[in-house]
């Protein structure tokens, strides 16, 4: 399925004037005709990756408000940041934002880069990314492609490759598309129109400025709309944590090496997380002093986006005043709130807490 010019030009007309009456108000956005800030666009757009609008808005305002500027944010202290970033998910995408509003502060006089290859060269600034802040803040002539845009442009040319093989083509038909004028509010409507209209489940035709040319909705496949291959069953691995209470109350906590999962952030000590039946002493070898272990009932589930996790909790005291000795540090029950704690090390507290 291919338009004609004329009908590429009326597409993107019709989308604008879709957007000017029915856009999204949304914290970080300028409205129409008001002059995008580039800091707030790239902050929202990092916020944003794998996580909802909802959820973002309070952290996004949070943000603003400890780190007005970019540069604000490139002299915060990385665990500040990882702390304001608790409940976003993947902590790599933080510590990435702190490295790049440092390079931006640094390299470029707190002046984000205005074209999308400048935008590439920083940290933590992906293909979309670029693509997005170019387009929404520069008015750059680019094609971001996110989730909702991928949908849209599915059902508009009924393409039925499964994602994310039709990757390509989305974002071929895309480019093709966006208008020369005004190309960062026709990204947005799109993104608006696959928010609130063209949505995953049961998407509102009669509504859509598209659906008269919208090819998956004449042939009545819109809904199935963009296909997906059948992902694996995920792999579950194994570990331990170690609970280890001094004798005047106050947790062991450790952080973990900057690169992998969970880099940069503080847990409760644990062992390598291994294949289901990996043997206990070897995981035991790992614990951060010598101690007897007491197993806590119950284990500790959590899921990542490739493997599930089953972690047992082992607890013990000890009268070490000397967090060197073991490399960590020493925190009261309370004092944990202090420390960049992901989601799976909450869980460990908790059950350490409740079981202990």
């Amino acid at each position: 399925m291919h338009f004609t010019p004329e009908e590429t030009h009326a597409l993107g007309r019709t989308m604008l004037d879709w957007y000017d009456r029915h856009h999204r108000t949304l914290p970080w956005r300028a409205e129409p005709g008001e002059t995008p800030d580039p800091y707030h666009v790239w902050l929202s757009e990092i916020m944003l990756q794998q996580t909802t609008v909802i959820t973002v808005g309070p952290y996004f305002s949070a943000f603003l408000g400890r780190w007005p500027t970019v540069t604000d944010l490139a002299n915060a202290d990385l665990d500040e940041v990882l702390h304001a970033w608790q409940g976003l998910g993947y902590y790599a995408r933080a510590r990435n934002l702190h490295k790049c509003a440092q390079v931006v502060a640094r390299d470029h006089n707190g002046i984000f880069p205005d074209t999308e290859d400048g935008l590439l060269s920083l940290p933590g600034i992906g293909p979309y990314t670029a693509a997005a802040v170019a387009a929404i803040a520069f008015n750059r002539h680019t094609s971001p492609v996110d989730g909702n845009i991928e949908r849209v442009i599915s059902r508009l040319f009924a393409l039925t490759t499964p994602l994310p093989d039709v990757k390509p083509d989305i974002k071929e038909k895309s480019a093709v598309l966006t208008p020369p004028d005004r190309p960062g509010d026709y990204a947005q409507a799109l993104m608006d129109l696959g928010a609130t209209i063209c949505t995953p489940r049961n998407p509102a035709c009669g509504i859509c400025p598209w659906q008269t040319p919208c090819e998956g909705r004449k042939i009545g496949i819109a809904a199935d709309l963009p296909k997906k291959r059948k992902k694996p069953a995920k792999p579950t691995r194994v570990g331990y944590a170690f609970w280890v209470v001094r004798d005047d109350g106050q947790i062991l906590l450790r952080r973990r090496p900057e690169k992998g999962l969970l880099g940069g952030m503080y847990e409760i000590p644990g062992s390598d997380w291994r294949v289901i039946d990996a043997p206990d002493d070897v995981m035991l070898s790992e614990a951060p002093i010598k101690a007897t272990w007491q197993e806590l009932d119950g284990t500790v589930g959590h899921t990542f986006t490739h493997f599930h996790l089953e972690i047992t909790v082992l607890t013990t005291r000890t009268s070490t005043n000397n967090p060197d000795d073991i490399n960590g540090v020493w925190t009261t029950i309370d004092g944990l709130a202090d420390y960049a704690l992901p989601t799976l090390m909450k869980k460990i507290v908790r059950h350490a807490l409740t079981h202990g």
